[in-house]
């Protein structure tokens, strides 16, 4: 997969083998996976088994999450993008927009800004029908950054024995 998507502040790339490490600091953080199962990584091993699912998802699916690199110091903030969901909502399949980042960067608009680049590239360059997301009820900053990027709340359901806020957007184009 060679897409490139690229924001005023943000390069979203292909995620890589070599970005195991800055995957291991992201995702052994337990406030980042506070809304997440609450289940940080322990292992390198286990960040590289996470990267090798997403090079699958390039393989099989065409797109998958994109590692998020901040213009400004090359640094790698997080993940974002879209993924083909077939895990969160039993009852169907979707396309999912989702995003995950470093403390270091919570708080400074990088998810907004991947969010909508991630949009714009799923409706306009792969004519998606539509994108939805997931958000634990009580993430209010996840919660908040659907709704700012136009995504619909659009009722509940349960995965994972958790309240989830169910959003969908339409694409406009078609």
């Amino acid at each position: 997969m060679d897409t490139i998507i690229e924001t005023e502040r943000l390069i979203l790339r292909p995620i890589t083998i070599a970005d195991k490490h800055d995957f291991f600091e992201l995702d052994s953080n337990p406030k980042v996976h506070l809304f997440l199962g609450n289940k940080p990584v322990k292992t390198l091993e286990q960040s590289e088994a996470m990267i090798l699912n997403i090079l699958q998802q390039y393989k099989t699916n065409g797109l998958g999450r994109l590692a998020m690199i901040e213009k400004s110091s090359n640094k790698f903030v997080g993940w974002s993008g879209l993924k083909y969901e077939d895990y969160v909502r039993k009852e169907f399949n979707y396309y999912d927009i989702g995003y995950r980042l470093k403390e270091q960067f919570w708080g400074k608009g990088f998810a907004t800004e991947a969010a909508i680049a991630s949009l714009d590239y799923g409706f306009k360059d792969l004519k998606l029908k539509e994108i939805g997301a997931a958000a634990l009820v009580n993430h209010t900053v996840s919660n908040r950054i659907l709704k700012k990027i136009g995504l619909i709340p659009s009722g509940t359901f349960i995965c994972d024995d958790e309240l989830c806020n169910w959003y969908i957007l339409q694409n406009p184009e078609l």
